[in-house]
């Protein structure tokens, strides 16, 4: 059901009628709110902290203008964008606030990008704001009874949470370079394209910072075991144990053809681009729904490239944002959660030039029929650059438990990088 769902958003070909008959029911408040006025009451005329990754000029200089500008503009909010190199850095600082006893107001985080793991450690901490994010007013736009955003990485949102965009791992080449009949299609043609052309290919390492790399590892790992079916759910170590060894050798053989001999591998994202658009190397990485076009509007690699999937195992996931427990101004917060969810802002960010190029987190048959063309002339911009919006769906994989993210990164190491 997933996988159609997906396909259908991507194509924008829905046609149920967005109106219906019976009246909606009203949303509850925000907790510790009367009523949505009163939200935007109490943050009119405050400064929101937003922390987020920043690691991208183009994201960063999105973030300011398409969300700071109609925050000050509509609902007189300041927003401070406060960049971390790493999410696990935002967590650790709540994690010591609560240990200095700073724990229902007085945090310096008031809303925080975040999924995965990082959510998975505030929510066990107990130091989420809790069952608010089916309570703004645009949340009645995402389908929550999708799997893969009621869920993440495993562990129930359970309303702590509100997604703000999706991205799906896939592969990026050079069209001047090769043809689309010459492109692997699945990791047995992988392992045997990098056999045949020895030091053209390599990925991120896994590690923390470097999700793509580890993501990348983890669908390898649905190869060799045989599907991604058996790992939904809770992380299963007598399962990982039983494959691991198999990942690893498979891994490993390909590592006398990787480039430089499998000796070094490229530790973010941009750096493999790097390699890609030196041609040192002949694939890069992209979790962008926009694909090559995201990086080309940024000049970082030829206007040739363009972005394709193997037929199996693209691991796909939400990104959201959260309000720590301790927010001082979770007014503001709830109001930019809203926004980001917003057609307009959604449209937006899909596009490459956001530097995001991701896809929607709201569904195309919950808005009306303004807003549904809106959405679906921002897809059909993303042109030849991207990949086959039906392929990327039907090769759609779940990702793994979030502690499964630091056991593979560190057996990695130890059992492929050394």
């Amino acid at each position: 059901m997933r996988f159609w769902w997906l396909l259908l958003l991507l194509l924008a070909t829905f046609s149920v009628d967005a109106q219906t008959e019976e009246a909606p029911q009203p949303l509850p408040a925000p907790p510790g709110f009367e009523s949505w006025q009163a939200v935007l009451d109490q943050a009119r005329g405050t400064t929101i902290y937003w922390y987020v990754w920043g690691g991208s000029e183009a994201i960063n200089a999105f973030i300011d203008t398409f969300y700071g500008e109609p925050l000050l503009e509509e609902y007189g909010i300041t927003l401070e964008r406060v960049p971390v190199v790493d999410t696990v850095d935002v967590v650790n600082l709540i994690l010591s606030e609560q240990s200095a006893d700073i724990i229902d107001t007085g945090g310096v985080v008031d809303l925080i990008w975040i999924n995965g793991e990082n959510f998975a450690t505030l929510k066990q901490a107990d130091m989420l704001y809790q069952d608010w994010a089916e309570t703004i007013p645009n949340s009645v736009l995402v389908n929550w009874e999708d799997p893969a955003i009621a869920y993440d990485f495993g562990v129930p949102v359970e309303g702590d949470e509100s997604p703000w965009s999706s991205a799906q791992l896939h592969f990026i080449y050079d069209s001047a370079r090769m043809s689309e009949d010459q492109l692997p299609s699945n990791y047995d043609e992988l392992t045997v394209w990098i056999e045949q052309n020895p030091g053209r290919f390599t990925y991120i390492a896994p590690g923390p910072g470097a999700f793509q790399g580890t993501r990348f590892v983890k669908q390898v790992l649905y190869h060799v075991s045989g599907g991604y079916e058996q790992w939904v759910g809770p992380w299963n170590p007598t399962l990982y144990a039983e494959w691991a060894p198999r990942l690893w050798d498979y891994l490993n053989v390909w590592e006398t053809n990787l480039w430089r001999g499998g000796e070094t591998y490229p530790a973010t994202e941009n750096e493999l681009l790097q390699l890609f658009a030196n041609g040192e190397v002949d694939f890069a990485l992209t979790q962008a729904t926009s694909g090559a076009e995201t990086y080309i509007s940024q000049g970082l690699i030829p206007e040739t490239s363009r972005a394709f999937t193997l037929t199996e195992y693209a691991i796909g996931d939400y990104n959201y944002v959260a309000i720590p427990r301790n927010a001082t101004n979770k007014a503001a917060a709830l109001i930019v959660a809203n926004l980001l969810l917003r057609p307009d802002r959604q449209a937006g960010h899909i596009l490459p030039e956001s530097g995001f190029g991701l896809g929607y987190a709201i569904s195309l048959d919950r808005v009306n029929e303004e807003d549904r063309a809106l959405l679906e002339a921002s897809l059909a911009q993303l042109g030849e650059t991207a990949a086959d919006p039906a392929a990327l769906a039907a090769a759609f994989a779940p990702d793994l438990a979030p502690e499964s993210q630091s056991v593979i990164e560190q057996d990695w190491e130890a059992n492929v990088l050394r």
